[in-house]
């Protein structure tokens, strides 16, 4: 069978890669495939751009990761709870970090009422966030600005749906450790940014006020 030059290159750095591995870190792989003990579970965005491990530095083992189009947390999604459902019941992940970036494709999308295809179904929340937002949203004079502020409204509310759920309120129920983080990415400068409170506890987010979605709360 014949590969595209491009996917032979990848095989060969992945062997390169393994190799350089195994020579700093001697018996890496073979530890590393005893035990799945990550601390973080990471929800983000599908985005090439936003690589959960390398921008916040881990190794692999050290993160458990699903990502979507926008980084949405919906309670239809099965894929999304049965890895939140591993993550927090089997795992017992301590962390949730649900990570967007500005400039995100999928909520400029939302913004601009793009037509995507299929995908214009899964984003359907986040034109939903912008409408809820719409007179927010107007007062910013540049596009861009207003791009980047739905995405920052988009995470948060995914927040929401996050802590909503029966398998994180039941977490924190039993007495479970676990913590919700809302960042976001920014493509310019590399640098996350936590945008709200962290949830630890059964408090509703509802608690935290409306301010939770308004810029310059924290």
């Amino acid at each position: 069978m014949n590969r595209a030059p491009g996917v032979e290159q990848l095989l060969a750095a992945n062997r390169a890669w393994a190799e350089e591995t195994e020579r700093t870190k001697p018996g890496f792989f073979a530890h590393l495939a005893e035990q799945q003990n990550p601390p973080y579970l990471w929800i983000g965005c599908a985005d090439s751009r936003v690589p959960a491990n390398q921008i916040i530095g881990v190794e692999p083992g050290e993160v458990f990761v699903h990502r979507n189009v926008a980084n949405l947390v919906q309670h239809a999604d099965i894929n999304c709870l049965s890895v939140l459902q591993y993550a927090v019941d089997v795992l017992g992940v301590e962390h949730i970090i649900i990570c967007g970036h500005y400039g995100c494709g999928g909520v400029r999308a939302a913004l601009r009422d793009t037509r995507l295809g299929v995908t214009e179904h899964w984003i359907r929340p986040v034109r939903d966030i912008c409408e809820c937002h719409r007179h927010e949203l107007d007062a910013i004079p540049d596009e861009a600005g207003r791009i980047d502020r739905l995405c920052e409204l988009n995470v948060m509310q995914q927040v929401r749906n996050l802590c909503r759920t029966p398998i994180v309120q039941d977490a924190w129920r039993r007495g479970q450790k676990l913590a919700v983080h809302s960042w976001i990415y920014g493509l310019q400068d590399g640098l996350i940014r936590p945008l709200g409170p962290v949830v630890a506890g059964l408090k509703s987010l509802d608690e935290l006020g409306a301010s939770y979605l308004m810029r310059g709360a924290f």
